[in-house]
């Protein structure tokens, strides 16, 4: 997956598209991918870099959503189960099952969440992963010995999927290249071109080259999460909002506060979430809140009334209770949900996603989750077949293995992420480029050649926050890492030492909002 390949394919063909996507985080990837591999001519255009925005932000769980549950939203989770089963078989190298506890400190949480669960584990049908079943409180304390003892009866523990979010969107962009797609990062949308009152395609700009494009396509799909409404506004000023953005921030701590294979999930927080405490890349991801914003920036920022809602809840269940100071990395990521009614409680919101298709034949896809992002693109990219008038074509993609499949590959292991392109790596690494990045970091210089080569790397922050998930394990590492990365990216991309100082004084600048 080369940049200059990609932009050589939209200089050849500006006009022969069936399908442009306006967005290259999970839903559009995901869109991407189906497009592609139905076999109609597609190309993907992201603004910044692939997930950079909501799909690099998440929990990092491919889960039926027990919240929903809770809300009695049995469809949702349904589809969301078998979503997660479907993409345990076509990703194995991407997603691993993961042990979750919810503690019991009162006497009816355990037959309450326990009866939940086993309603869980049936909606998931033959899809399911392991059955849920009761803990005593010796069993509990087993399985995560930092929990605070004071009052604990017991627990329920049941199995939901964890992944790398970022590491997803790469591999969805390489399948949609393998299948024939055209993805390109660092292309703005800037308008869209009409006929008639009906869009026939965009006006775009490359932001590296500042050279700009009219392309054309047949139908026009805006999947850009909580940048929607700018795109629904480019096709009609006036147009109404159709999103509530919601920001969730999460906090990353070491491992020391909870030692263990299993997660902690608290079905029940003073903002109506759930709270997750969730092992991942030998850290503890600890989030999330839920708090309504009406700005959406790329880069948002923590609150600090989200931080300190976060501490607290933690020390109610953890022996050693976080600070501050504890805190290697924190991330704010906005939720794209859909506006209902009056309410400005986002967390009573649903995770459903809904196609708008605008007079101008502009297909609109707003809403969902990571878990669903398949079934959005199949839905999707159905609507919009029907608006172009392309031809009927079956999805396929229920079964189609993603990039780097590899069922061989045990996905706790650092590498297993690259897939079938660990080869490629550690060829690179006995080259020349075999070195840690920094000792608090499990990467390496072959992963970061990679990336540049194969993955459309363009700057320090890709490299740091998405190839390799750097600034959210401990971004004080990723900074002092940041200069040698950039004089590595500046030799592969054949830049000056001048320009290699400008990417890390801009990687420095979004560094700082990750730390404490």
């Amino acid at each position: 997956m080369n940049r200059e390949e990609m932009l050589q394919n939209i200089e050849k063909s500006p006009d022969q598209w069936d399908i442009i996507i306006i967005g290259g985080g999970a839903t559009g990837l995901g869109s991407a991918v189906d497009a592609a591999s139905r076999g109609y001519r597609t190309l993907l255009l992201e603004q910044a870099d692939f997930a950079k925005g909501t799909s690099s932000r998440s929990t990092k769980l491919i889960h039926g959503g027990l919240r929903y549950l809770q809300q009695g939203n049995i469809a949702l989770v349904t589809e969301a189960l078998k979503e997660r089963g479907l993409l345990c078989q076509n990703a194995p190298h991407l997603i691993h099952h993961l042990p979750f506890l919810v503690p019991n400190y009162h006497w009816w949480e355990g037959p309450f969440y326990g009866i939940g669960l086993k309603i869980y584990d049936v909606l998931a049908g033959k899809l399911g992963i392991e059955k849920s079943r009761h803990l005593s409180r010796a069993a509990t304390l087993r399985a995560i010995p930092t929990l605070e003892r004071k009052g604990l009866r017991g627990g329920v523990i049941y199995f939901d999927g964890q992944f790398d979010d970022a590491r997803l969107a790469i591999c969805l962009a390489r399948t949609a290249v393998d299948n024939g797609a055209t993805v390109i990062n660092a292309f703005k949308v800037t308008g869209l071109l009409k006929k008639n009152g009906l869009c026939i395609g965009v006006k775009a700009e490359d932001k590296e080259t500042k050279t700009r494009y009219q392309l054309h396509a047949k139908v026009i799909i805006n999947a850009t999460g909580v940048f929607s409404d700018d795109i629904l506004q480019l096709d009609q000023p006036k147009a109404k909002k159709i999103i509530a953005p919601s920001q969730g921030v999460h906090l990353v701590l070491d491992k020391s506060f909870m030692p263990s294979k299993s997660a902690i999930m608290v079905p029940h927080t003073s903002d109506n979430r759930v709270l997750f405490m969730v092992p991942w890349h030998d850290r503890i991801l600890l989030g999330t809140t839920d708090t309504p914003v009406t700005k959406t920036p790329l880069e948002p920022r923590p609150l600090k009334q989200e931080i300190d809602f976060l501490l607290e809840n933690a020390a109610t269940y953890l022996t050693k209770d976080p600070t501050r100071d504890d805190v290697l990395s924190l991330f704010a990521g906005l939720r794209p949900l859909i506006k209902t009614g009056k309410s400005d409680n986002t967390a009573v919101l649903s995770r459903d996603h809904t196609i708008f298709i605008s007079k101008s034949g502009l297909v609109t896809i707003a809403g969902g989750k990571w878990t669903t992002y398949r079934k959005m693109a199949e839905d999707v990219i159905h609507k919009a077949a029907l608006v172009g008038n392309l031809p009927e074509r079956n999805c396929v993609t229920s079964t189609l293995r993603l990039h780097g499949y590899d069922p061989s590959l045990d996905p706790l292991e650092h590498y297993s992420t690259y897939g079938t392109d660990i080869k490629e790596i550690r060829s690179i690494a006995r080259k020349a480029h075999s070195r840690k990045l920094h000792p608090h970091l499990p990467y390496t210089e072959s992963e970061i050649i990679f990336a540049i080569r194969h993955e459309m790397a363009r700057t320090v922050e890709d490299l740091l926050s998405r190839r390799t998930r750097s600034i959210l394990l401990d971004a004080k590492a990723a900074v002092s890492i940041a200069p040698h990365v950039a004089k590595m990216l500046a030799k592969e991309l054949k830049k000056s030492d001048r320009w290699a100082k400008e990417q890390t004084n801009d990687f420095l600048k979004t560094a700082k909002h990750y730390i404490l």
